[in-house]
């Protein structure tokens, strides 16, 4: 039996406004409480993170954002630094989301980047890797993910990495989509990913990193994917933004 506490994290995109965001919240601390055989945290938009983080100050639910900019401060329109995040409560942050890689561009070297900030500023970085369509045709998911993994985590030492970083396979074809990858093609890559983090540090720091699946996961498929070796939590978009869907995820066992 693995080690590794599951993780549910919720996010939450460019969806809701202050109010049910509030109560979204409100009813993730409540359903919580103070178990402590899971971690779980929710990513609001930036508007609305700091109200959050001050709703769920004292309670086992962290709060983090969806995103940080690669730059600690000065003259970026529109950019948010890591030290702003830390200000207003925040303790992990997300970085490298297929949707920032293919709708806005972001390489692996900028993800990477990102990573170390984070770090540097005491955030906890959940990095994303994952294929699309068209690669895993090609058979290219492997190639793809080891590249967007080993730049993603460029200079991070193998303490922070076991102490401070999660992982995220989340397969491009299967956000948003309704499409999820099986539990075997989820355990094909995670075993994967942890084979090329044994290669990067070692054994026991690949051991004891973990990996969550991120891709459509709902209340009907997370306990088969939770049941699968490799799997340690899952990052959810869809389901995380009603109480109703997101708070039978966390019942995977």
């Amino acid at each position: 039996m693995s080690a590794r506490k599951p993780f549910v994290a919720g996010n939450w995109k460019m969806n809701l406004e202050r109010k049910t965001a509030l109560g979204l919240a409100l009813a993730v601390r409540d359903a919580v409480g103070r178990r402590e055989d899971v971690d779980v945290a929710v990513f609001p938009p930036f508007v609305y993170l700091d109200e959050v983080a001050r709703a769920l100050a004292g309670s086992r639910v962290r709060c983090g954002a969806q995103n940080c900019s690669d730059e600690p401060s000065g003259a970026f329109t529109g950019e948010i630094a890591p030290a702003m995040l830390v200000d207003v409560g925040a303790t992990h942050v997300i970085v490298g989301h297929s949707e920032r890689r293919h709708l806005y561009g972001e390489g692996s070297e900028l993800v990477g980047r990102k990573v170390q900030l984070a770090l540097e500023h005491g955030l906890s970085p959940i990095l994303c890797v994952g294929e699309t369509l068209e690669e895993r045709d090609a058979r290219r998911t492997e190639s793809v993910v080891g590249e967007q993994l080993a730049r993603g985590l460029a200079g991070v030492d193998g303490r922070a990495l076991q102490t401070r970083v999660t992982l995220a396979y989340e397969p491009v074809w299967a956000i948003g989509t309704g499409r999820t990858a099986t539990p075997a093609q989820a355990g094909e890559v995670h075993a994967y990913l942890r084979g090329v983090l044994a290669g990067l540090y070692n054994e026991p720091a690949a051991e004891n990193t973990r990996i969550l699946y991120g891709g459509s996961v709902k209340p009907d498929n997370v306990r088969a994917l939770m049941a699968v070796r490799g799997v340690d939590g899952v990052l959810v978009g869809g389901a995380s933004l009603k109480p109703e869907t997101f708070l039978p995820l966390l019942e995977f066992r």
